[in-house]
């Protein structure tokens, strides 16, 4: 009988890569380790809430941190009871505090009275740099094109799975999002990548976004800075939005 005796390592030596079976032994020590070490940060005692990094774009109190893109100077949205609701006509509002690769999160709902059917049903849409859109929308027994409902980065990719809840209830997105780079002469060099969880559930897994989210040609990639706004759509719905903080990366 063949007896064939464990691969043992001894301290402070490497075992050999690539037989089967042999345990793989770190040989740097964690003190040693060339990384930084890790930051404290205080996590928030409520889940949603802003942890101690965060930069909070809406508290629920007032707009001040927002302007109104189509007429410039201050937003035109409503704001009551600890949240902003569009104003229909008043067009989009953007965040005053720009950013790159960041963590979001961000709470909305849209009117508890269904009105319409399709994209004419609670819609607006969440713009990072202003450019990249993650759809808000009723998506609550709601037929429309999958790549436009509630969770679609708009017109490129539907959502894994529709996490949406009922009309009036409010919704959560925890965003996860690389902004792309340009070189000189403004192609993209690296292109934008976005993670997106609805409700506490995944349903966009890290996907390449092919360039702006336009609703009526293909996608883009115009050059910009690396920093940019917040972006809230003003779609002629009442939707609500809350709670929005932003950790930059």
């Amino acid at each position: 009988m063949l007896m064939i005796a464990p691969a043992i390592a001894t301290r402070g030596q490497q075992p050999q890569q690539g037989q089967p079976g042999q345990l793989q032994i770190p040989v740097t020590p964690p003190y040693e380790s060339p990384k930084a070490e890790p930051r404290v940060i205080t996590p928030s005692a409520a889940p949603g809430a802003a942890p101690s990094d965060a930069t909070i774009l809406f508290d629920g109190s007032n707009l001040s941190g927002w302007r109104s893109v189509r007429f410039g100077g201050d937003a035109r949205w409503e704001v009551r009871d600890g949240y902003m609701q569009v104003k229909p006509g008043t067009g989009d509002i953007a965040s005053k505090f720009e950013f790159g690769d960041c963590q979001l999160h961000i709470e909305w709902s849209t009117p508890s009275v269904v009105k319409g059917q399709g994209q004419g049903r609670g819609n607006s849409g969440i713009f990072l740099m202003e450019q990249y859109e993650v759809q808000v929308l009723d998506s609550y027994n709601n037929k429309t094109y999958f790549h436009g409902q509630a969770g679609s980065i708009y017109k490129q990719y539907a959502p894994l799975v529709n996490a949406s809840r009922k009309p009036g209830e409010w919704q959560t997105y925890d965003i996860i999002f690389s902004a792309p780079e340009f070189d000189e002469i403004g192609k993209p060099t690296k292109r934008a990548r976005i993670t997106v969880i609805h409700n506490g559930i995944l349903i966009q897994n890290n996907v390449e976004i092919h360039g702006n989210t336009w609703n009526d040609r293909a996608p883009l990639y115009t050059a910009h800075g690396p920093k940019g706004a917040l972006k809230l759509q003003d779609h002629g719905d009442l939707v609500r939005y809350r709670n929005i903080w932003v950790r930059s990366l």
